[in-house]
């Protein structure tokens, strides 16, 4: 019996960029089209141009936030710190229990590669870290810190060891201070 070959995946090593909203939820309750209109102005404003600028690319958008990819754990530092700085500069003059805030995690991980996805346990550590990060900061794994350590022009908080959320080994984790 002559069995098939199992489909090659498209695999390769990958700086994760998971992004989301604070208080998402929160905010749409309050006010539906504003919190669209205001997301919408930011990723366009914001988030696209310094992905785009530092080699990136939107793999997918999930609503409240957006998955991306980088050749490189700096490249994807890099973008991140620019657009939260920029997203607190176009935020500034917002209340503060109406201002929007993206929470960032960075890993470096090997990923299954799908045209509008990626796939694996670096996106889920990723997704996890962005889940520890304070409203408009960013949380990287050892594996992105160890890459960007003195190339990025900002200083990290060591987070210690996190035990994060259907992730069985503890991650070590840095936030951008």
């Amino acid at each position: 019996m002559v069995q098939d070959q199992p489909t090659r995946l498209g695999r390769r090593l990958s700086a994760i960029l998971a992004a989301d909203v604070a208080g998402y939820s929160r905010l749409m309750h309050h006010d539906e089209e504003t919190t669209h209109a205001k997301l919408t102005a930011l990723l366009a404003d914001a988030v696209e141009p310094s992905i785009a600028e530092h080699g990136g690319r939107v793999v997918k958008n999930t609503g409240d936030g957006f998955l991306a990819d980088f050749p490189s754990a700096v490249q994807a530092v890099r973008a991140a710190v620019q657009f939260q700085t920029r997203i607190k500069e176009l935020t500034i003059g917002d209340a503060e229990d109406r201002r929007i805030a993206l929470r960032v995690g960075v890993n470096i991980g090997d990923v299954i590669v799908e045209p509008h996805d990626i796939f694996g346990d670096g996106v889920n550590v990723a997704a996890r870290l962005e889940s520890i990060a304070e409203p408009g900061g960013i949380c990287i794994s050892s594996s992105a810190y160890d890459q960007v350590r003195g190339k990025v022009g900002v200083e990290f908080t060591d987070l210690g060891e996190q035990n994060l959320k259907n992730i069985a080994r503890p991650i070590r984790a840095y936030a951008v201070a």
